[in-house]
């Protein structure tokens, strides 16, 4: 992937990143809350020899020194340092052993000692019993047998200080290390989905697919079941104008071979085929154009129902010639649009749809009206809208945002191709709509909008 790649997973994934930064963030702060608050006393020693008379002895001096305070930092969690100071301020050598922790800088004679206690006062006397005990135990192990006095001295250099404030935990290091960590998780999970979320939501995702050219955006809408002729039913909305920028962006494909004979499918049932097919031949019979809707989905039609019309004699009566194709054609309203309805469900469908009769009747149909368009079963399940391609000028697949995935989306254009059909392009449906509306909150202003916003004017002038 590259940084467009991850910037384009950012934007489509950034509810999940800020999801799992808010998770983390909240971890750290309740970890950090239910914490229980520690308290360091230090304390500081200074280790140095004696009866150094001339300059070598002190050079000697030191560096036996600087190697002896490596094992005095461990001596410090012996049991020979810790009992005694486990007496003095009670409880249990070993489980100080864990609060002790000491270091020396490099190049020094100094031995750093830290003491941390959830008691500030405890941590305090600790680090005073140590400070009593630690040089008396080094004289003592440091005296060659016989001798008055070691060679070595400990030295008290900072007494064991006074916590006033925890130094554990660290609200503000937990709270930035925890929203890191989940910037870090959430950009990993959001590029995983992105990895493992093979569904088609966008045009981008359309565009990993095929070079087929995009033909439009046609947004969501909940009550497209209620009212699918959108087209009819509120001309002014953005998907009623989202229905005539698809019609005008298929008279500018293939324009050297312009398409007359469209069918329109998709891949799976359910992505809003039937009801893109209707809108679109309505608007372009809007346009002027004389426009025949064949409802060809001879298994689940839908296009009647939608536009309230007869469906008892269609395309399978004209097909076995049992009535002639003008006869069962049914004008819409008042406009240049005809309607073929599927008529009686056949047993054999795929056959019907690719014998010559339906060749010889779509020949007879284009003589008649400029556009044929027909709706076809989803590519997927069945083999009609295959058969179909063959005889139509090309196709038009409908792509349902949320609904279909890249490999079916492949798979259904894969099978339009092995056939010789052409793809006239994608159309994307179900899309959700942004805010601002499809637009940009761009739309058609009534009468009393325009009455209302010069009555704003004149009071903003007065």
């Amino acid at each position: 992937m590259e940084l467009q790649d991850y910037l384009l997973v950012v934007r489509k994934r950034w509810r999940v990143i800020v999801l799992v930064v808010l998770a983390c963030v909240f971890l750290a702060t309740a970890a950090t809350l239910t914490s229980t608050k520690q308290y360091e006393s230090t304390t500081q020693f200074f280790v140095s020899t004696t009866g150094s008379e001339d300059s070598v002895s002190l050079l000697q001096g030191s560096t036996f020194t600087q190697q002896r305070v490596k094992s005095y930092t461990q001596l410090l969690a012996t049991p020979r340092i810790l009992d005694p100071v486990a007496q003095s301020v009670g409880g249990d050598g070993a489980a100080i052993a864990n609060q002790v922790t000491a270091t020396t800088p490099p190049d020094t004679v100094l031995i750093e000692v830290a003491v941390r206690d959830a008691d500030p006062s405890r941590a305090q006397a600790i680090g005073t019993a140590i400070a009593a005990e630690f040089p008396t135990a080094v004289s003592e192990l440091e005296s060659p047998a016989g001798a008055k006095s070691s060679p070595v001295k400990v030295t008290v250099v900072q007494p064991p200080t006074t916590p006033e404030s925890p130094v554990s935990p660290k609200p503000v290091r937990n709270v930035a290390l925890g929203a890191v960590l989940g910037l870090l998780l959430g950009l990993g999970v959001a590029v995983l989905r992105q990895v493992l979320d093979k569904g088609v939501k966008s045009a981008e995702d359309v565009k990993q697919v095929t070079d087929a050219p995009i033909l439009g955006s046609i947004s969501h809408d909940p009550d497209a079941q209620k009212r699918p002729l959108i087209v009819e039913v509120d001309p002014r909305s953005p998907r009623a104008e989202a229905f005539r920028s698809l019609r005008t962006n298929l008279q500018f494909v293939d324009a050297a071979n312009h398409p007359r004979t469209i069918v329109v499918t998709s891949s799976l049932a359910g992505e809003g085929k039937s009801t893109l097919t209707a809108n679109l031949a309505l608007t372009m019979a809007q346009a002027g154009a004389r426009v025949c809707l064949i409802e060809a989905d001879l298994r689940r039609p839908k296009v009647l129902e939608y536009m309230g019309l007869e469906g008892s004699v269609g395309l399978t009566d004209a097909l076995i010639d049992k009535a002639d194709v003008i006869d069962v054609i049914q004008p819409y309203g008042g406009t240049n649009l005809w309607v073929l309805g599927a008529g009686r469900i056949p047993p054999n469908p795929s056959e019907l749809l690719g014998s010559s009769s339906m060749q010889t009747l779509l020949a007879n149909l284009v003589r008649r009206f400029d556009y044929v368009i027909i709706d076809a079963p989803p590519t997927l399940p069945v083999t009609d809208a295959v058969v179909l391609s063959k005889l139509a000028d090309g196709a038009i697949v409908v792509a349902g945002s949320g609904l279909v995935d890249r490999d079916q989306l492949a798979h259904t254009l894969e099978s339009l191709g092995s056939v010789g059909g052409q793809v006239l392009g994608v159309v994307m449906n179900r899309v959700p709509p942004r805010a601002g509306g499809q637009y940009g909150g761009y739309s058609y202003e009534t009468p009393d909008d325009a009455a209302m916003r010069r009555d704003r004017t004149r009071v903003g002038r007065a």
